[in-house]
């Protein structure tokens, strides 16, 4: 399939400018928590640093590398940069980003009361597990598919509420620590169970739900959002479709991108929720009286 990628050319396989944007939010970082950083304002660990930066890396492999080019040739492409886009991006920003520009954010004017409502637990859980399902309705997602701004509309305003989703389990500042442990792994739990009914009628479905990958026209409109118009015009007499670059039926890559991302997103839920269990554990350990004969030993 590699070969046959190459005629779209390098700036819709590599996407030079949202290469250039990342490393500028990189550069940006950097400088406001380096040498651009008030007094009285702490560094960020290493730790904090390569969460973050981990975070940019991730960011342009699924919106600028060829996966991002492959999520709309692909559904099971596409299902893959869900998983990772909503599910694992924004908690390696949220636990890179150091607490005081969190204090910054929270305290904006114009947007810190929407904030402080939307990271509500309940709220935002409903929310993201809402938008997510509605965005992969087939009108929907066939819509969005064929409008960059709509495209760009839907993808960010879904990211937005994952971002308040997951500061209910990873919140930046004391007070936005509203679960208990038990409560965050109930949380999670749900999020799972709530994100189920989408991947089921995706894995289930007896036939191609979406014409983008499946209408010709439809999907010459999606791969607009990914290709210079110039190259899509020079070699679209030569496709007909997805199926150039893949002998994977229609239905069972849709089968296979919703099972990709219910197993995914499993992972991810299954290694947070052991991360807070065993958190709780040592918390809770290091809280406990010591028993009488390591008084006497200490004494």
């Amino acid at each position: 399939m590699w070969l046959e990628l190459q005629i779209f050319g390098f700036r819709a396989l590599w996407s030079p400018y949202y290469f250039l944007f990342v490393l500028l939010l990189a550069a940006f970082y950097f400088y406001i928590t380096g040498p651009g950083r008030k007094k009285g304002t702490e560094r960020p660990s290493g730790a904090q640093q390569f969460m973050f930066y981990s975070g940019m890396l991730l960011l342009y492999i699924v919106k600028g590398s060829p996966v991002d080019l492959l999520g709309h040739i692909m559904f099971t492409a596409h299902m893959t940069q869900m998983a990772i886009y909503y599910l694992l991006f924004p908690i390696l920003v949220i636990k890179g980003l150091p607490t005081w520009i969190w204090e910054k954010v929270f305290a904006t004017k114009g947007i810190k009361s929407i904030l402080h409502l939307l990271t509500r637990p309940l709220i935002s859980l409903l929310l993201f597990n809402a938008l997510f399902s509605m965005y992969h309705m087939p009108v929907i997602f066939d819509y969005a598919k064929s409008s960059e701004l709509a495209h760009a509309v839907i993808t960010t305003a879904i990211l937005f509420v994952a971002f308040c989703m997951w500061i209910s389990v990873f919140p930046p500042l004391e007070r936005l620590d509203r679960l208990s442990p038990i409560l965050k792994i109930g949380f999670i739990f749900a999020n799972g169970v709530l994100i189920t009914p989408a991947c089921g009628l995706i894995i289930f479905a007896g036939s191609p739900l979406y014409e983008t990958y499946s209408e010709a026209g439809a999907w010459m409109q999606a791969m607009t959002l990914c290709v210079p118009a110039d190259v899509l015009n020079g070699i679209s007499s030569n496709l007909n479709g997805p199926n150039y670059f893949t002998t994977m039926p229609l239905i069972e890559d849709q089968q296979l991108g919703g099972i990709i991302m219910k197993v995914t997103q499993e992972i991810i839920f299954g290694a947070i929720i052991a991360y807070i269990f065993f958190s709780w554990f040592n918390k809770e350990r290091d809280t406990i009286d010591p028993l009488p004969n390591q008084l006497q030993t200490d004494s």
